[in-house]
């Protein structure tokens, strides 16, 4: 089962770790220093495109972990993750 973050990104629901509101966490100096260092080692993946993003959503893949902003709210992925089947 999959996770439509935006603009045509997919992820699976089992590889989601943590869904994040990017306005309430981006206020703490750690949060941006990990969005920070995950842009400079390319596990950054911007699915929010033109728009402002929201949310940023950590994901495990492989040996590692991708970050991807998304425009839509950690709430709207909520309820997406909680449906059956590709939302």
């Amino acid at each position: 089962m999959y996770l439509h973050l935006g603009n045509d990104i997919l992820v699976r629901k089992s590889a989601v770790l943590a869904v994040f509101d990017l306005d309430n966490s981006s206020q703490s100096h750690l949060t941006r220093a990990f969005l920070r260092k995950a842009e400079q080692d390319g596990r950054l993946v911007n699915a929010a495109g033109a728009e402002l993003p929201k949310s940023f959503v950590l994901c495990a893949e492989g040996a590692g972990q991708t970050v991807y902003l998304s425009q839509l709210n950690a709430s709207t992925l909520l309820k997406r993750s909680e449906g059956l089947g590709l939302e």
